[in-house]
């Protein structure tokens, strides 16, 4: 096994400089000095480690750096540059973003060594010792594995990545670091590789750093993510920004005047600074309320680290910093966060206030000492630094690590719903609720009763009821509010119900239910068997093996067994046309029953249908909206239209299946299907495409009149619906629009936005 381990390694690395020849766009340098380039990185590398508080450990890492630099020989990246200067660069973003010590920059230094090259463990062990082999290990085995075709390789790589950080979190931390350095270095990439790990990024990479309070890394992530998956408005956000920076700047300084001045008086060591909303994040607010950039409140914020020497003082002085920006500023009531007292779940504390600024509008600020600035940075990686012993914000660490291990002790068969389950655990927001003897519990906002039960217990979970708020009894499905005092109802006779895991919203929760069900495995079976019987009698069908065997294939299940497991746990709700399409050997039931990504939509109805030539997915693949045949299959979920950022998807037929990038299922798509995926481009455009439109404001007499004339009249716009409603003074209206393109509808909300009365006009994704 080793002999064809050692064989498979060499072939990748052999495959992989040959990609990286045709893929070269470093300059052609001589060996000299390319060794020049890479001894320089090293040199600034290891001046970052000197910098820092770590013990001086530098023979280690030259030693680590030798043997990395020594197994990546003559190795390239896609780019074309030396492949060593990847695990440097990734070395130091450890050093000096996440401010780990020696064994991790050993550890980042070698982390491709196992995987990349024909060295082992043992060699890593031999060299380094057990810590540093574990690590490396540990990023290995992320990396690596042989998985079901079925099985989703990136989410099986993130349990690994789970399972790994679960004994020690350095592996999670060198793997952002990894991470990081792919998505600055990713313009070298093919376009449609550039979604997918995009794509990825934002669906798992983005989410996991910032529960590990990594805010500055799961900014950048998301800005880079963003930069390759909408490149236009991205570079449109950027210039606002830049271009506003004078203005905020002089707005700010006018802000902080007073403050500063009592500061100073009250002699605080301080630093304030305006920092600046990420440009994914005001694209996700423009977005999800529909205004432009002008009308962001939050686009900055103002923060103040102050240095403290006594740890007891840290609170106090937090709120007496508060003191001095409400005496001078109106504050506003609703948005005061005291994240001192309770931190959130990734250790992040801080205080929040708004603050009424020049020119009316409302300005976030944020206090911190430089000790809570260092862990919000950094995350749980700032602890190493802090750490004296057992604190509060190990407990917190250990929590979550125990939530992992729940999570991990029940796994899911299916990847894909693995990931999504884990998902519900890195939630952004926390709600804090208390039992009834004034015990805390944190839980992601959203959660219901029930899920509130099993965080306390599973058997409570298993047996709840109802619960009961302010004396009055709510369903196990209602969302709970933070602060609630929730006293729970359990009764010996309840059983849990599959219907339950519509009301979970957290990872533990459901599943506990899964496990549940999964031992009550023999009663589902029997439920469904006779459920399934029932209903081919009653439809007027006869149940065979030969017909049971056909809807297993066509689900896509292994045995009998699973099928009445799955009809008893009503997962699976057949029809009586569905049963007769099967008995008529017509369309399958996965396309009906269960969303199949890889299915065609089309049908040909022609006899003797053409070959279809293979879709080449190296290429942009340029999209023809031609009325009658289109070149594409367009999806209804988010149905983009010429000028939306799109990805195409080849299914099986070799049809191009198109979602706007920012789609729901175009997330899953990229992050888990990505050799399906290839880069498109819009060609010429006909006028054949519907867009919604959503307009508001204040109404009067003739208000639909002048709608409907400058679309028609003045717009030449084919106008194929049109809703409006009004109440007391204000109107809504609903436009349905043929056009050509995005610049159409931006055109058309423009004109729309002049008619006297109207507030608002933008398109309904």
């Amino acid at each position: 096994m080793c002999i064809l381990a050692a064989k498979a390694r060499t072939a990748r690395v052999a495959s992989r400089r040959i990609e990286d020849h045709y893929m070269a766009e470093y300059p052609q340098l001589t060996p000299e000095e390319e060794d020049r380039i890479v001894e320089s990185a090293f040199q600034e590398l290891l001046q970052a480690y000197l910098n820092s508080n770590h013990r001086k450990k530098v023979e280690k890492i030259e030693r680590a750096y030798r043997f990395a630099k020594s197994a990546h020989k003559g190795v390239r990246r896609r780019s074309g540059e030396p492949y060593i200067l990847h695990p440097i660069a990734v070395a130091k973003i450890v050093i000096t973003e996440l401010g780990l010590g020696s064994t991790s920059i050993c550890a980042a230094l070698l982390h491709d060594v196992v995987e990349d090259t024909d060295y082992t463990r043992e060699d890593i062990e031999l060299n380094f010792g057990d810590k540093i082999a574990d690590i490396v290990e540990g990023l290995t085995k992320i990396s690596g594995g042989i998985f079901g075709a079925q099985a989703s390789l990136q989410a099986e790589n993130f349990r690994k990545l789970l399972l790994s950080m679960s004994s020690d979190i350095r592996v999670v931390l060198i793997k952002m670091a990894d991470r990081l350095h792919n998505m600055r270095t990713l313009a070298s990439m093919r376009p449609e590789k550039q979604l997918k790990i995009a794509g990825e990024t934002l669906y798992v990479y983005a989410p996991l750093a910032h529960r590990l309070g990594l805010y500055k890394i799961k900014n950048e992530l998301e800005d880079l993510a963003f930069k390759y998956e909408h490149p236009q408005k991205y570079a449109e956000i950027i210039s606002l920004i830049n271009s506003s920076e004078e203005h905020r700047r002089k707005v700010v300084d006018e802000f902080v005047a007073p403050v500063r001045r009592k500061l100073d008086e009250a002699g605080f060591k301080y630093e304030i600074k305006a920092r600046v909303k990420s440009a994914y994040s005001i694209y996700c607010k423009m977005e999800a309320k529909k205004i432009p950039f002008e009308e962001i409140y939050d686009i900055y914020a103002v923060r103040v680290i102050f240095e403290n020497d006594d740890d007891s003082k840290e609170r106090v002085r937090c709120w007496e910093i508060y003191t001095f920006f409400s005496d001078g500023h109106k504050v506003h009531p609703d948005r005061l966060r005291d994240w001192t007292s309770v931190p959130k779940a990734n250790g992040y504390r801080a205080l929040h206030l708004t603050a009424m600024g020049p020119e009316g509008k409302w300005i976030e600020v944020q206090i911190r000492s430089r000790k809570m600035d260092e862990i919000a940075e950094l995350g749980y990686a700032a602890h190493w630094k802090y750490k004296t012993g057992v604190s509060d914000d190990d407990t917190e660490l250990d929590k979550w690590m125990n939530t992992i291990k729940d999570i991990l002790a029940n796994p899911e068969p299916n990847a894909i719903d693995f990931l999504d389950t884990i998902k519900l655990n890195l939630f952004a927001r926390e709600i804090f609720v208390f039992t009834p003897k004034g015990d805390l519990i944190t839980l992601p906002a959203k959660s219901t009763v029930l899920d509130m039960a099993f965080a306390i217990h599973t058997e409570l979970g298993l047996h709840c009821i109802a619960g009961k708020i302010s004396h009055k009894l709510v369903p196990l499905s209602h969302i709970l509010d933070s602060g609630d005092q929730v006293e729970l109802i359990t009764s010996e006779n309840q059983q849990p119900e599959m219907r339950w895991i519509e009301y979970c919203h957290t990872a533990k929760a459901q599943n506990a239910l899964r496990a549940f069900m999964r031992k009550n495995r023999p009663a589902m079976v029997s439920r469904g068997r006779d459920v399934l019987a029932r209903f081919a009698e009653g439809e007027g069908f006869e149940l065979n093996d030969n017909i049971v065997s056909k809807l297993c294939k066509s689900l896509g299940l292994n045995s009998p067994e699973d099928l009445y497991e799955r009809v008893g746990k009503d997962e699976i709700d057949l029809t009586a046309d569905q049963l007769k399409n099967l008995y008529k050997k017509r369309a399958s039931l996965l396309s009906k029953l269960l969303w199949n990504p890889f299915a065609s939509k089309k049908k040909n109805n022609s006899s003797s249908p053409a070959p279809r030539t293979p879709i080449n997915r190296k290429e942009v693949y340029e999209l023809h909206p031609d009325i009658d045949h289109p070149n594409y299959v367009m999806e209804p979920c988010c149905a983009p239209i010429p000028g939306d950022d799109v990805l195409g998807f080849v299914n099986d037929d070799e049809e191009v299946v198109l979602h706007k990038v920012s789609c729901p299922v175009a997330m899953r798509l990229k992050t888990n299907y990505g050799p399906r995926l290839v880069a498109t481009r819009w060609g010429s455009c006909a006028e054949c495409f519907i867009a919604k439109i959503a307009v508001e404001g204040i109404d009067r007499m003739g208000m639909l009149q002048d709608i409907s004339s400058t679309l028609t009249g003045k717009l030449g716009i084919n106008l194929r619906g049109l809703n409006i409603n009004a109440t007391q003074e204000v109107f809504q209206c609903r436009l349905t629009v043929q056009i050509d393109n995005l610049t159409t509808v931006e055109n058309i909300c423009s004109a729309l936005r002049e008619i006297k009365g109207v507030q608002k006009a933008t398109r309904i994704s």
